[in-house]
């Protein structure tokens, strides 16, 4: 399989789902258009929370959302299967996520053959939510060989998993399986599943509500379960992790330590800005609301989110004090189901930076969403796709992918 970079000529999205040995090159052509030019998302206010949303301006970033006539989505990649994420290490080396269970690994401009890892014997995908799900590598891989993997296995239950390979190979032995965390998923959607490294050195999960719909165990809201959660663990610690001292919940009765945030519903996507730190998450929604969610760099944790008592800014089981609004949401009739994205740090998109792209799986829509110096928000939707979007991710020198649930992988590009 080989990965072709043609970065000279937009090419179409929706190509036909082939073998991963068997990728089809399409040929270039149009893929996206533009929307209206960038401007305030007319129902958008000030939503910064005090203490805890009040900070100075994100610095390197541009003051108003770009053009998006001045880029353009590029196709990579074809013919992938089912892919959910991309992750990137120093060397260059980019690897793909399938939902099925195999890591690809792409090297020089091409996808090697053989996977990188394959997890197929052991990931349950009985269910369209299910499967492997989220990588994530140790931020001293070069030495260390350690990665990470969340993935849906038996009994339809989360597995987050260390492996260890050499760090300049591109085969990992399945058996080097270390699992740090097995978790109970009472249904089978809302498994939540991605992993990042933040900068502080700590691993955080996103943990789905355990599914059905409404939350009908109320686990968004219960601190003394791992699920509707983001997590944050010490991996070069304990065994088989540890717990960082200074996490919101250590010292109080009944509440699992793991907890970093909670009241999500399904934060199937977070990122944080590579150069400043903040953190953001796609939470996907009920009926009618789907939400990102922002926390600001050094911040000490702890907020509730809101679900099942919100849907968005939107009431939905009662009402509670303390509850952290999103900084944007947007209505069923421009999507269905929010795919958390990143921050532009592209050295060749000066217009773009600071400015964070996130999608919709099921409209194919990608907005930008740039924080404000008096911590209001821009946000507007900037290109629409046929792409199912499940995820972005960013390469070693900053280039930003879009990855189609449908088999491809775009590059956001300078149009000239």
């Amino acid at each position: 399989m080989t990965l072709v970079i043609a970065l000279a000529v937009p090419i179409v999205l929706g190509c036909a789902l082939l073998s991963p040995r068997e990728t089809a090159l399409a040929p270039p052509a149009a893929v996206v258009t533009a929307t209206r030019p960038p401007s305030p998302f007319p129902a958008l206010t000030d939503t910064s929370v005090p203490g805890t949303q009040a900070s100075s301006p994100t610095p390197a970033s541009v003051s108003s959302l770009p053009d998006p006539a001045s880029a353009t989505w590029q196709s990579v990649a074809t013919g992938l299967a089912q892919p959910v994420d991309l992750e990137a290490i120093e060397d260059g080396r980019q690897f793909i996520v399938q939902q099925a269970g195999t890591i690809l690994v792409s090297q020089d401009g091409k996808i090697q053959g053989t996977p990188f890892l394959d997890l197929r014997d052991r990931v349950n995908t009985n269910g369209s939510e299910r499967g492997l799900l989220g990588l994530a590598f140790d931020p001293n891989f070069a030495q260390s060989g350690d990665f990470y993997v969340d993935y849906t296995g038996a009994g339809g239950d989360t597995f987050v998993s260390r492996f260890h390979t050499d760090p300049g190979s591109n085969r990992t032995d399945p058996s080097s399986e270390q699992n740090l965390l097995h978790i109970k998923q009472p249904y089978a959607n809302h498994n939540g599943g991605h992993l990042a490294f933040g900068p502080d050195g700590y691993l955080y999960i996103g943990m789905g509500d355990g599914g059905s719909g409404g939350d009908p165990q109320g686990n968004g809201q219960n601190l003394g379960v791992l699920l509707g959660k983001l997590l944050r663990i010490d991996v070069n610690d304990g065994d088989p992790y540890a717990i960082p001292p200074d996490n919101p919940f250590v010292n109080q009765p009944n509440a699992r330590p793991e907890i970093w945030a909670y009241g999500l519903r399904n934060p199937w996507r977070f990122s944080f800005d590579s150069t400043t730190g903040d953190l953001y998450i796609g939470d996907v929604g009920q009926n009618q609301w789907e939400e990102i969610d922002f926390q600001p760099a050094g911040d000490p944790g702890g907020q509730n989110y809101g679900w099942s008592i919100r849907e968005g800014f939107h009431e939905y089981k009662g009402q509670a004090a303390g509850l952290v609004d999103p900084v944007v949401e947007y209505s069923h009739s421009d999507g269905c189901s929010v795919s958390g994205g990143v921050v532009v740090r592209d050295p060749d998109l000066p217009a773009w930076q600071g400015v964070y792209l996130y999608g919709d799986f099921c409209s194919g829509s990608v907005w930008g969403l740039l924080r404000q110096p008096d911590g209001s928000w821009l946000n507007n939707r900037l290109f629409q796709t046929s792409a199912a979007i499940s995820g972005f991710g960013v390469d070693a020198a900053g280039h930003v992918y879009m990855i189609d649930h449908s088999g491809g992988l775009y590059r956001l590009a300078p149009s000239n």
